[in-house]
């Protein structure tokens, strides 16, 4: 059984600089399967979009998918680091409402533990674990 995040964590998540634009975030999280992209500013990790921050804050506001990912980004992120165990990795998620959580070392993104992935771990046979552990929809 996992102890830590590291040991369920996706390692090397998609990472966008937070000049570009949206559209490009939005083709990593097709192209990675995944409900987010880590931002980084010359190499550093500056926030995280989530593809409801693209809906609400570009297309729900009439922006164009020009539009920078700063714009549309969470500035402020929680994160842990590798060796967080597992059940604070859900307390942090829990007392902070998100979803997702980067996995940061020496200050950059090593990885990105969600709550589907917390879920396959600690309850294989939930709803959560099912849907998290099913293809995607390309």
């Amino acid at each position: 059984m996992a102890k830590t995040v590291a040991d369920v964590m996706t390692s090397r998540p998609a990472t966008v600089e937070a000049g570009q634009p949206v559209s490009v975030a939005a083709a990593l999280m097709r192209d990675n399967d995944a409900g987010a992209v880590i931002v980084n500013d010359n190499g550093r990790m500056q926030g995280i979009i989530t593809d409801r921050d693209i809906t609400v804050r570009v297309v729900a506001a009439g922006k164009s998918p020009d539009t920078p990912v700063r714009e549309a980004c969470s500035p402020y992120v929680e994160a842990v680091c590798p060796d967080t165990g597992i059940d604070q990795a859900v307390r942090v998620m829990r007392s902070h409402a998100v979803r997702r959580l980067p996995v940061m070392e020496d200050g950059r993104a090593v990885g990105i533990v969600s709550l589907g992935d917390l879920a396959l771990e600690r309850d294989p046979h939930s709803a959560l674990a099912d849907i998290s552990a099913a293809e995607g929809n390309r």
